[in-house]
C-alpha cells in the first residue's frame, strides 16, 4: 500500500490556521491537496524507497491505520477513510481464501522479470497492464 496507494492524490483538505511547512507559509482557508504517493517514495522517510521490502516493517511500529505519517493509503487521523476498519479486514479475509485454496504459477513462458509494475497514470492507481498467474486448485492430499 506504500508503492501502489489506492489513491495517490488524498482529499483536499482546509487548513484552520496560519503554519509553516519548509519555507512555505499555509495561510488559514488554503486548501491542502496530501500527495499519498510522493510520501511513500520520499527517499528522507524510505531507504530504496521505488523497492518494496517485507523486512522494513519487521519490528516497526508504522501502521496504515492512519497514525503515522510515512504511510497514508487511507487518510491520517481523524478525518482517515470511514471505511478503513471494514475494508482492511474484509481484503485481509479474501486474499488469505485466495492464498489458501489455489496454488499460483505464472503462465508457461512468463518469468517474473516479465511482470510490469508500472501504474497507469489517473485518479486511483491502476496498473498498466494486468497481472498474469494461473490458479490451480490446491490439493489437500498431499498435506501430511
Amino acid at each position: 500500500m506504500r508503492l501502489h496507494s489506492p489513491v495517490p492524490l488524498l482529499i483536499p483538505r482546509e487548513s484552520t490556521q496560519h503554519c509553516k511547512i519548509n519555507e512555505y507559509d499555509i495561510l488559514p482557508g488554503t486548501s491542502v491537496i496530501i500527495n499519498a504517493w510522493a510520501i511513500g517514495r520520499d527517499p528522507e522517510s524510505w531507504d530504496s524507497p521505488d523497492e518494496f521490502l517485507l523486512e522494513r516493517f519487521m519490528n516497526s511500529s508504522i501502521d496504515y491505520k492512519g497514525k503515522d505519517f510515512e504511510l497514508v493509503p487511507f487518510g491520517v487521523g481523524r478525518r482517515g477513510c470511514p471505511g478503513l476498519h471494514f475494508s482492511a479486514p474484509t481484503m485481509e479475509l479474501a486474499l488469505a481464501t485466495l492464498i489458501y485454496c489455489f496454488d499460483w504459477k505464472m503462465p508457461v513462458g512468463m518469468s517474473k522479470d516479465d511482470m510490469d509494475m508500472t501504474e497507469a497514470s489517473g485518479l486511483i492507481s491502476l496498473p498498466k497492464s494486468n497481472l498474469l498467474l494461473v490458479p490451480t486448485k490446491h490439493d489437500y492430499a498431499s498435506i501430511s
